[in-house]
């Protein structure tokens, strides 16, 4: 039985099990697809403490190599389900069994969800070969990287208008698109992003396809093909009308962000845990849930600021929160 089993290998989850095997307890940590999460999307980082800059796959790396050479352990499983009790002790009496797609179960006196969120995508042919390499997800993390260029910003709620803000900054023209024939983020962050002179908005319309040059296995993202689906929308403030729906236009960019949402993936150990309206865990800074040696670390908890430094500090928190719970204290 191990003393911390950590669902999720994103920042959050390594620095739990790196404070758990710190502070004397064996951590088992369980990722379903590659450690590192979503920082691993950024090919040059250089807003964490200690590196002047790095890549996210870095990055992410040396966190394994750090708790693996700590004492940790890991395993590359989809957890499926996670039950009250062990074969050692019942539900009544405390510990957990951790249930994967693959059939294993790992037993745990606590358990630290550290699940994480994926970014909603468009869904276009080629999107997947362009992440990190054109397309990006957050402007604090990539927006140097356009300093002078041209990108293009998909969405058109708070989070796009605070990556275009950001943008604006730095880029020589961020252009917005927004599928609804209006904006739904804040009219305050609305009012800042629309003062820009660099700023162009489209609203009612659609990205098509991406454009692309080079090799298939090395595409480079040179524009996007989007298409006028509402009548209602607009072009920098001028309305679209009937006579533009359906029609395309190619808009070049040298990157694209986008912000259409964040979707975490909490429901099948909500049991544990009450999901606010988005889907997060409702859980404040301390990390801990409504179940005593369940806690909860990192982008799937309800918070204001995802960025690698906040997950890393929620995996601290959380760990030192279920060392002493197994401690008693």
């Amino acid at each position: 039985m191990y003393d911390v089993i950590v669902v999720g290998g994103g920042p959050a989850g390594m620095t739990a099990a790196l404070y758990a095997v710190r502070n004397g307890k064996s951590a088992l940590v369980i990722e379903k697809t590659g450690f590192g999460g979503q920082i691993t999307h950024s090919p040059k980082v250089e807003n964490i403490p200690g590196f002047t800059q790095l890549s996210g796959n870095e990055f992410a790396d040396q966190m394994l190599e750090q708790i693996l050479h700590q004492g940790a352990e890991i395993e590359i499983e989809t957890v499926i389900e996670v039950k009250k009790g062990t074969m050692a002790v019942d539900s009544e009496c405390g510990g957990f069994t951790v249930v994967t797609e693959e059939g294993n179960e790992y037993e745990g006196r606590t358990v630290i969800f550290a699940t994480g969120v994926k970014h909603r995508m468009l869904g276009l042919p080629g999107e997947d070969a362009l992440v990190g390499e054109g397309i990006s997800f957050c402007a604090v993390c990539d927006g140097d990287f356009y300093t002078g260029k041209k990108v293009c910003v998909a969405g058109g709620g708070n989070s796009a208008l605070q990556e275009a803000i950001l943008l604006a900054e730095k880029c020589a023209e961020v252009v917005m698109l927004q599928d609804m024939d209006f904006f739904t983020g804040e009219e305050r962050l609305q009012e800042v992003l629309f003062s820009k002179p660099n700023v162009k908005t489209y609203t009612g319309v659609k990205i098509n396809k991406l454009l692309t040059e080079g090799s298939e296995e090395e595409p480079t993202l040179v524009g996007v093909e989007i298409e006028h689906v509402n009548a209602a929308g607009e072009v920098n403030g001028a309305a679209v009308g009937d006579a533009g729906v359906g029609t395309t236009e190619t808009i070049t960019c040298d990157g694209l962000f986008v912000a259409i949402g964040l979707i975490p993936e909490n429901d099948a150990f909500k049991e544990f845990e009450n999901l606010n309206d988005y889907g997060y865990f409702d859980t404040d800074e301390h990390c801990v849930t409504k179940t005593p040696g369940i806690f909860v670390a990192g982008d799937c908890r309800s918070k204001f600021v995802r960025q690698v430094t906040t997950a890393a500090a929620d995996g601290a928190v959380a760990a030192l929160a279920a060392c002493r719970y197994i401690n008693g204290l």
